[in-house]
């Protein structure tokens, strides 16, 4: 059983402003994270976690939200558009 969110998917190169529908299942090996003022939902590979920006950012969110989100993912504490930018330099 998979919760069901929105996908980035990957085309020829992996961009975290190409979301899909929010009916899609979080794939294996991804993780739903909520990022900014209006909780957008991303879906990341889970492969991002070892990366410095993400782990400062993971630090930053345990610090303000602690890991329990109702529901059910990583609450992010920064801008859509920063969480796209740091995303994207890991293509």
């Amino acid at each position: 059983m998979g919760f069901r969110l929105p996908v980035i998917r990957r085309t020829s190169s992996f961009s975290a402003s190409q979301a899909a529908s929010k009916s899609v299942e979080v794939p294996k090996g991804h993780l739903a994270v909520y990022v900014g003022e209006k909780q957008k939902r991303f879906v990341i590979p889970i492969s991002y976690l070892n990366q410095p920006s993400i782990q400062d950012l993971l630090s930053q969110a345990e610090e303000e939200f602690g890991y329990d989100h109702p529901m059910g993912g990583l609450t992010i504490p920064c801008s859509e558009d920063v969480f796209q930018q740091i995303t994207s330099y890991m293509n």
